[in-house]
């Protein structure tokens, strides 16, 4: 049994996270232990709800016939609730010797022969349906042992339902949310300045986006969660429009930086959300979620958006192996330093030449560096000496409404 059991549940583990085919897989394994080690010819589980049983998983030696996933029939006429309400026992060598079975069609149609089912329930006490297999042949050495192993799996069962159950709950709680993000307008835009430190002036606004709707969480999580849900290329691509109406409001020459990640580029969606805009005005920052299999397509899409004034910036640079590839493979026209390397630049040496190394790359590359996270005067004197004549951080302003951006731009 315990070679079983190790059979069954290798891989089978599963939690709020996993997709939605998780379950699935597991309970084929499970299902077809306990039918091959018991010499069955069909095991399955089933849901009852609203008056009918349903096939959710089968296993069968031949797989034909009216058990099959997605089938059901009317519950009372089924082995499975009189299971459950006691009218008939979970194990039956010979279901043809049960008055209660014999009353049922299929008991000779099939015909059943030997028939093991067990209830199958959830955390909080609800019976979801059964787990049963069942052979045309009677089989006398069916006993309680293995009626106890098939108590066990029904547990296994049980417990992935339960996982897939919370994770479908999950999914229409974040669905609700975003639904009512889309119609409450609960999705807005700040606007971080970029300066010329030398020159003192605004040269264009990072946007960012902040969530006013319950419940009230960072953007990354809500970015996140609608990722896990499906719905991160339609809530980025809100962003990213509702972003670029600043255009029409800031002065010509200061430009609007945007978060898009390689999915929203490579999918189309950033091309349709640029579309009639002045694009020498817009900076696209490329984010990263999820590794990067295939530049080329990232590049095919923003060639011709490049060509037409579109400018690319890579995030983060210093904070890790990504944003480097991002760098030689998109050939990017600004680098933005990670506020990693900026924090205390004034007192750290490691720090210094890390962005004095990446200053001199840009010069050479031809591109141009923007600091971020500059939070103190001797950090931004320090990036300065540095030769780095670009940067945003809390020192020279913090997000802001378009309004406030408005009057600072001026």
């Amino acid at each position: 049994m315990n070679k079983l059991l190790a059979a069954a549940v290798a891989g089978s583990a599963c939690g709020p996270s996993m997709s939605d085919d998780d379950a699935g897989p597991a309970v084929a394994r499970i299902l077809n232990a306990i039918r091959t080690h018991l010499g069955m010819e069909v095991a399955f589980v089933s849901e009852i709800v609203g008056g009918r049983r349903f096939f959710r998983h089968v296993d069968a030696r031949n797989p034909d016939g009216f058990v099959q996933p997605g089938n059901s029939d009317p519950v009372e006429d089924s082995y499975c609730q009189r299971v459950v309400d006691g009218r008939l026992p979970e194990l039956m060598t010979d279901a043809c010797m049960n008055a209660e079975a014999l009353s049922l069609p299929a008991t000779r149609a099939l015909p059943v022969g030997a028939h093991m089912s067990v209830p199958i329930r959830l955390h909080d006490g609800r019976v979801y349906g059964t787990f049963c297999c069942f052979s045309h042949a009677a089989n006398e050495t069916l006993n309680d042992r293995d009626l106890g192993m098939m108590r066990v799996f029904a547990e296994m069962v049980a417990e992935q339902v339960d996982a897939d159950l919370s994770k479908h709950k999950a999914i229409q709680t974040i669905e609700r949310q975003i639904d009512r993000v889309f119609e409450s307008g609960g999705l807005g835009m700040v606007y971080q300045p970029i300066y010329d430190v030398i020159d003192d002036r605004v040269v264009g606004f990072e946007s960012l986006a902040r969530f006013s709707s319950e419940p009230y969480r960072t953007p990354d999580v809500w970015f996140a969660e609608a990722a896990w849900v499906g719905r991160e290329l339609e809530l980025e691509s809100k962003a990213i429009r509702m972003a670029l109406t600043a255009l029409k409001v800031l002065p010509a020459e200061v430009y609007v930086a945007v978060n898009a990640s390689p999915e929203m580029i490579v999918k189309g969606r950033i091309a349709d959300a640029l579309q009639d805009l002045p694009l020498h005005r817009v900076v696209l920052e490329v984010t990263e979620h999820h590794a990067v299999e295939r530049y080329e397509d990232i590049v095919a899409v923003m060639r011709p958006l490049q060509k037409a004034g579109l400018r690319i910036a890579i995030d983060d640079a210093g904070a890790g192996y990504a944003s480097f590839r991002h760098i030689l493979n998109l050939q990017p026209q600004i680098v933005k330093l990670d506020t990693s390397i900026t924090r205390s630049i004034d007192a750290d040496p490691s720090r210094r030449a890390l962005a004095a190394a990446l200053h001199g790359f840009a010069f050479e590359t031809g591109c141009s560096i923007v600091a971020e996270g500059i939070e103190t005067p001797a950090e931004l004197e320090t990036l300065k000496r540095l030769g780095i004549t670009r940067g945003q951080g809390f020192h020279l302003g913090r997000p802001m409404p378009m309004a406030q951006a408005q009057a600072v731009a001026h």
